[in-house]
């Protein structure tokens, strides 16, 4: 599981009440995306977007945008809580560019081989409305594992 010590002062469980009318919860995950620092490995991309890498180099090659690639992943919020993991189900394949927005771009900076977590904004996720299990406005944690590319 995506274990950041740095966001354990943020974890509190989502209302049952729709969280984007709960300003408190929606304060909780903006800041902990603004409390993510270069001292810890984190590093900014576009639209906020905070990434780390915490296996691997970089040397392997990259996908691009429009490719397929597979890897392992476990997603969670902000206070630990896991909503989805391929761990436990074995690889997934997928198109890049069928993913959110923030895979889009965090998954690029990746070589094969590599592992990284990202902090995903809710602009960069689900958005205001959410899905499924995701509420909308939350800010979401990936560990990702980079297996291939290429289908």
């Amino acid at each position: 599981m995506l274990i950041l010590a740095a966001l354990a002062l943020f974890a509190q469980e989502a209302p049952a009440v729709d969280p984007s009318q709960d300003t408190a919860w929606m304060n909780r995950q903006m800041l902990a995306l603004a409390s993510l620092k270069g001292g810890e490995g984190w590093h900014s991309a576009e639209g906020g977007l905070r990434w780390r890498r915490v296996k691997g180099d970089g040397a392997g090659t990259h996908p691009s945008a429009t490719d397929q690639v597979t890897i392992h992943y476990a997603g969670s919020f902000i206070d630990g809580t896991e909503f989805d993991s391929s761990y436990g189900r074995g690889p997934a394949t997928f198109p890049l560019d069928r993913l959110i927005r923030a895979w889009q771009i965090a998954v690029p900076l990746m070589g094969v081989g590599d592992t990284i977590e990202i902090a995903v904004p809710s602009d960069l996720g689900y958005g205001p409305r959410g899905k499924g299990p995701i509420p909308g406005g939350a800010t979401l944690l990936f560990k990702i594992e980079l297996l291939g590319i290429g289908g």
